[in-house]
């Protein structure tokens, strides 16, 4: 079983499905809970360390695999692990950026309220600090694919099971 990279179009698709449950939780807050949806002032903070981390572990694993001097040779496994994490970084960033855009959508008719204003401005800041994760995401995946003549062909997959 081989993975695929991860391709724009899923993203945006995961982005626009969690938007419109992001707007559909807002609106049900809004109307049961007689309040505006809570948007935690730590979520562009923990989105802002995330992508962070894993750019410097994209910069170092580009160091690594290419063999640059005063680095060690990156253990397969790691690599395969490490491109496992992309592929999920870079998904639960486009998640959480579509999460917090469809928040957005609701909070944007009410932003003249100072407390409503100040929900949407985390949540800017969390639709900015959540794409910048999945474009990390996306460099590491990209970082550690084989080139076309070391990728491993179907009959080898076939042969090692």
């Amino acid at each position: 079983m081989s993975l695929r990279p991860t391709t724009w179009k899923l993203l945006v698709a995961l982005a626009a499905m969690a938007a419109a449950l992001g707007w559909a939780t807002a609106r049900l807050v809004d109307a049961f809970a007689d309040r505006s949806l809570s948007v935690p002032i730590t979520m562009p903070v923990v989105m802002a360390l995330l992508a962070l981390a894993t750019a410097l572990w994209a910069r170092g694993t580009r160091a690594r695999l290419a063999g640059r001097p005063g680095t060690r040779p990156m253990d397969p496994l790691v690599a395969a692990r490490s491109a496992a994490y992309a592929m999920a970084a870079s998904r639960a960033g486009a998640l959480v950026a579509g999460f917090y855009a469809g928040v957005l959508i609701d909070l944007v008719p009410r932003f003249d309220i100072p407390g409503v204003r100040e929900r949407g401005i985390i949540a800017i800041a969390t639709v900015v600090m959540a794409v910048l994760l999945a474009l990390a995401g996306l460099w590491l995946e990209r970082i550690c694919r084989l080139p076309e003549d070391q990728a491993p062909s179907a009959s080898d997959e076939d042969e090692s099971v």
